[in-house]
């Protein structure tokens, strides 16, 4: 899709797009979005950060007015859309992990979603998940609490998105079909790396294996129709779970991921060969000056690397980089997943879309499948083009759920007409 604002910055203006796209779930406000824009300078992180702490903060204290006013519903939207803002807001500043404006918007935004979470019927519950002496937080969504065993998806994004995020891509949607939903942030992942220090890491299967533990002692799951869905990133951490964890009766990427690195090498003026030993190199300053040209030149490298260092928790972009060569589903880890899977692929895709010379990630993981699987794509004419779908999570996420009925032997929203009601009515 063709940048409305930001023309010569992508990467702001994907992430403009990505929190338009989240008003199709009540996690923004069209106008909110685009007069916070319009105060934004292109390419300027402070004041990137200076906009969206401003709109958050007006939002929140909306929010808050309503709540005490007794004003439920209001409350709970108005949080939920600061939630999002606050979030947006230290979105580009990870680079300097040590500036405090970072975890400040954090655990403001956390706390507005807390909030909201609590306003729903039934409450949206937060979770705690036993993981390798410590937790992963999350989010668990009933559509009743009659007990009754239904088809359940996990979910968790990818490099930089949160388990909040996955209200708009996935938690309401399954809702409203008659699905549970468990979200969580892995390592690396906001509530993961603000609190806890974990870093991210692409041994998935180690992260999943514990969340379905923890599954099993949820009530209200029909233990045989369980799916993982991952986003973005998640779009190579699921499948690389699914290749080792025989729980899971389906999988679903958003987008497909084959090779993550693929999505910085491609915009590197060396040979991938080459950009792998010198990665891996004890040491090459020639090779870290490139890296910072690069940045210097690319608005995507800039905010990957500076984002990049702060989840794996490296020290320098190259030192990142070698980390990120480990994100892959080669070695024949792709083919060693036996349920059926869903491969989203969108045509103009910031990250994963190839560069003419190279396929499409999507196309590249659908490739190596042996388990019966669906490429889906999305198309410009759509308006679904973008990396994630985003500005069409509704599209998106009804192909997603259309095809889990089908996989899961769901039957979709017809059975549950009672409970789905019940989510979206205002509470008394």
């Amino acid at each position: 899709m063709r940048p409305v604002i930001f023309a010569d910055d992508r990467q702001f203006w994907f992430e403009t797009l990505r929190i338009l796209g989240h008003a199709a779930y009540g996690g923004s406000d069209v106008g909110e979005v685009l007069t916070t824009a319009e105060a934004i300078t292109p390419g300027d992180y402070d004041s990137w950060h200076d906009a969206w702490r401003a709109t958050a903060d007006r939002v929140g204290a909306q929010a808050e007015a309503s709540l005490a006013a007794g004003h439920r519903i209001s409350a709970r939207d108005a949080m939920l859309r600061a939630a999002t803002y606050y979030s947006t807001a230290e979105f580009f500043l990870h680079g300097n992990p040590g500036d405090p404006r970072i975890n400040d918007a954090y655990e403001r935004g956390a706390a507005c979603f807390v909030t909201a979470a609590s306003l729903y019927q039934p409450v949206i519950e937060p979770v705690r998940i036993p993981y390798e002496g410590t937790v992963l937080e999350g989010w668990f969504y009933r559509p009743s609490l009659d007990g009754a065993p239904r088809p359940t998806v996990v979910m968790h994004n990818g490099f930089d998105g949160s388990a909040e995020e996955l209200h708009y891509l996935g938690g309401l949607a399954a809702l409203d079909r008659g699905y549970n939903a468990l979200s969580f942030d892995g390592p690396g992942q906001p509530s993961a790396i603000h609190r806890r220090g974990l870093v991210l890491r692409p041994d998935w299967e180690h992260v999943v294996g514990p969340v379905l533990n923890h599954l099993e002692t949820l009530p209200g799951v029909d233990h045989d129709r369980v799916a993982l869905m991952g986003v973005s990133l998640g779009g190579m951490l699921a499948p690389r779970a699914a290749a080792h964890e025989p729980r899971l009766a389906a999988v679903v990427v958003v987008d497909g991921v084959y090779d993550a690195a693929e999505a910085l090498t491609g915009l590197l003026p060396l040979p991938r060969a080459e950009v792998e030993r010198r990665a891996r190199a004890d040491h090459d300053p020639a090779f870290d000056d490139l890296l910072d040209r690069a940045a210097a030149d690319s608005p995507t490298l800039r905010w990957a690397f500076g984002h990049g260092r702060y989840a794996t928790g490296t020290a320098t972009s190259r030192e990142f980089l070698a980390r990120y060569l480990d994100y892959h589903l080669r070695d024949g880890v792709a083919e060693r997943i036996t349920c059926p899977v869903l491969v989203c692929s969108a045509g103009d895709d910031l990250f994963f879309a190839g560069d003419g010379t190279t396929k499409p990630q999507p196309q590249e993981l659908y490739d190596h499948l042996s388990a019966p699987a669906h490429l889906q794509h999305f198309t410009a004419a759509e308006g679904a083009d973008a990396h994630g779908h985003a500005g069409a999570e509704r599209l998106a996420m009804a192909r997603v759920f259309d095809w889990l009925d089908t996989a899961l032997g769901h039957a979709g929203d017809s059975r549950h007409d009672h409970t789905t009601s019940a989510q979206h009515k205002e509470i008394p």
